[in-house]
């Protein structure tokens, strides 16, 4: 490989990781389609640097296990960041696996970079390249057949570990299953003998997709994970096609910093828009709200702000499961490509209705929709028969929200007056709530349908789910209200499905929530002004919860103020971050005041949303006094947001903006 020649050219500690981000682009040119089949994805540099300051023990040997590793991104970040610890180490030793051939040349050029460097530091340096499939090589060292006379000993781990379902047949599993491991992803795979490999008290700091986090798949994962290793610090990203955007990866991932030792009391969350965002918030919560002591299925809630926590809370005060609810929920029935003899475009006298989520309307479930470009019958025969449940009312989910979809959790009510038929076929993609197979009494199912559209669900769900996917077992570990709640609710759903407002004023007086009402419209406040951010094509780095609360802080925009009433306010930075603490519930650290005008406050002016000092006082643009104001003509769009000219009022304003 021609790269081969940078070995012979001086690598220094400051510019170490520039030339292994080199490396890495060149490498994902050349191996684009390939990676993609293998679950690979590289990590960018900004990720690197972020999971090696993880690390917080300081060994005097530093023993790193880079499992997957690629061109070696991660472990040159870590070895840099060694290099800067006081003391340093006096020794650093890297195991590598990689498997892919033309990986493991640009992996030798890193690490000979690596070996430059802390020679440089004085620091002893050894590395080995395994080529080979990690699986199949720790398989091997936790068998005891290794060709090693000795086992190696890890004290650090750092990896990304490839995303790919593992086939149940495949000789993969049949491998994992030699040493206990049960799981159906690789790189839950790969964590889990990761962890084996670590020496007690050894740290672990990987990037990986969050699914592990719920769902009945990972549950053997999650309970040998939390019981092996300390949770010390989860970070998240805000959005999830950032982290990896080089590859168009649209995956939430969290960062994972553990220790193999007795969990700690308390676990610390952060955030951040995406790996380039310097604005990170941080907070320490106890783990048992982390982990719920109750839970059987051990779901681990990743709740960055207080505001999401106390949302968390009133969902969670709920106490009634869905056995004692006499419901049941189940996957539908008819998986479209196995039944495709017998799906049919147009419904016949011999066919019965078959239900998509594209038939989903406005809360009742619209057959034939005249949209569906799938088949809307299945014909009645004795082959579909099981497949099929009786005319009744149900209420229907969707197990994968679409990307243009604002809400993980979509329900819909069937009600069997609108479709004239005795038997109806529910696809796969949906699930179904039913009491023994047969339909719910019409205002149960109204009613809870209208729960599961809440913005209270909703919120909660996604603090332990971070996929797209809602699966029955989610939905069944949910707690909900009473029946005579539930009941309640659906004698306030006509034939036509509330508004969002509406539904969650209905949800949370009837459950006597009201003191969460506040929450949910500053949830929905700055969902809002997120939506008002993107209308007005401020730029990607931008369109974050930072943002959203500096941009309501400057139009005075509290939860429950109208947009109609906003208003222009002079405000400096301190004032913007104490009305997001004041109004929001959400605080940052006072040493990010300037963050939030380097990286939001200055992109507003420049782009002539907002206008600092207008008050014709002469400030330098760094003063702790600067004022900001929101700009006259724009107030006036705003203010129209939600009504029938905002559309208009928009196009005319971007004519004459300033872009940035």
């Amino acid at each position: 490989m021609e790269t081969k020649s940078l070995l012979v050219e001086p690598v220094q500690r400051d510019n170490l990781l520039e030339r292994v981000d080199f490396l890495r682009l060149e490498a994902h040119q050349k191996l684009t389609a390939d990676r993609t089949e293998k679950g690979q994805f590289f990590t960018p540099q900004k990720i690197a640097q972020f999971m090696a300051h993880m690390f917080a023990e300081r060994p005097s040997i530093l023993k790193i296990l880079d499992a997957g590793a690629g061109i070696g991104s991660l472990s040159a970040a870590l070895v840099l960041e060694a290099c800067q610890w006081n003391p340093k180490p006096s020794a650093i030793t890297i195991t590598a696996y990689e498997i892919d051939p033309t990986l493991t040349e640009y992996l030798h050029v890193t690490l000979g970079y690596c070996k430059e460097v802390c020679h440089q530091e004085e620091i002893r340096f050894e590395y080995e390249v395994i080529q080979d499939d990690f699986i199949r090589a720790a398989v091997d060292v936790l068998n005891g057949s290794t060709l090693f006379s000795l086992p190696k000993s890890f004290n650090a781990a750092i990896l990304n570990p490839p995303y790919k379902k593992i086939n149940s047949a495949s000789i993969t599993r049949r491998l994992l299953r030699k040493v206990g491991v049960e799981t159906t992803n690789l790189y839950s795979a790969f964590l889990w003998l990761t962890i084996r490999l670590l020496e007690p008290n050894g740290e672990l700091v990987a990037i990986t997709p969050r699914s592990f986090c719920n769902g009945p798949y990972f549950l053997p994962f999650r309970e040998v994970f939390l019981r092996t290793m300390s949770i010390n610090r989860i970070h998240v990203f805000d959005y999830r096609d950032r982290a990896f955007e080089d590859d168009d990866v649209l995956q939430e991932n969290v960062i994972l910093h553990a220790i193999k030792a007795h969990q700690q009391e308390r676990v610390t969350i952060s955030s951040s828009a995406d790996p380039n965002d310097p604005f990170i918030t941080v907070r320490e919560v106890e783990y048992a709200q982390l982990v719920y002591p109750d839970d059987p299925n051990v779901f681990i809630h990743i709740v960055p702000d207080g505001l999401g926590q106390r949302i968390g809370q009133k969902a969670r005060s709920l106490s009634t499961s869905l056995d004692e609810l006499g419901i049941t929920v189940s996957t539908g029935k008819v998986v479209d490509f196995r039944a495709a003899d017998f799906l049919k475009e147009k419904p016949d006298s011999e066919t019965v209705p078959l239900i998509y989520p594209s038939n989903f309307s406005q809360g009742y479930i619209a057959w034939p929709n005249g949209q569906n470009r799938k088949p809307s019958a299945i014909r009645l025969a004795q082959e579909t028969t099981s497949l099929l449940v009786p005319s009744g009312w149900y209420v229907l989910v969707k197990r994968f929200s679409a990307k243009e979809e604002k809400k993980r959790v979509v329900a819909a009510i069937y009600d069997p007056v609108r479709v004239d038929a005795g038997l109806i076929g529910i696809e796969n993609h949906l699930n179904y709530y039913h009491q023994n197979g047969k339909g719910l009494p019409p205002l149960l199912a109204k009613g809870l349908a209208a729960f599961l559209n809440s913005t209270i669900v909703d919120e909660y769900f996604r603090q332990f789910s971070g996929h797209t996917q809602v699966n029955a077992t989610d939905l069944r570990n949910l707690k909900y209200p009473s029946l005579p709640q539930l009941m309640a609710i659906g004698d306030k759903i006509g034939d036509e499905f509330p508004e969002q407002d509406e539904i969650d004023q209905i949800i949370l007086g009837t459950l006597g929530m009201d003191t969460a009402n506040t929450d949910v419209k500053a949830k929905k406040k700055i969902d809002e002004a997120l939506d008002i951010l993107r209308a007005l094509q401020v730029p990607k780095a931008q369109l974050n919860q930072r943002s959203a609360l500096t941009l309501l802080a400057l139009l005075d925009m509290k939860p429950e103020t109208d947009w109609s009433n906003a208003s222009a306010p002079l405000r400096g930075i301190t004032e913007m971050m104490n009305y997001f603490r004041d109004h929001f519930g959400i605080s940052y650290a006072p040493n990010t005041r300037e963050t939030v005008r380097r990286d939001t406050v200055h992109q507003f002016v420049q782009m002539g949303l907002v206008i600092a000092n207008p008050d014709d006082i002469k400030r330098p643009v760094n003063s702790p006094k600067t004022k900001y104001r929101v700009d006259a003509s724009l107030l006036k769009v705003i203010r129209t947001y939600g009504t029938i000219d905002w559309d208009k009022n928009l196009k005319d304003y971007l004519k004459n903006a300033q872009k940035l």
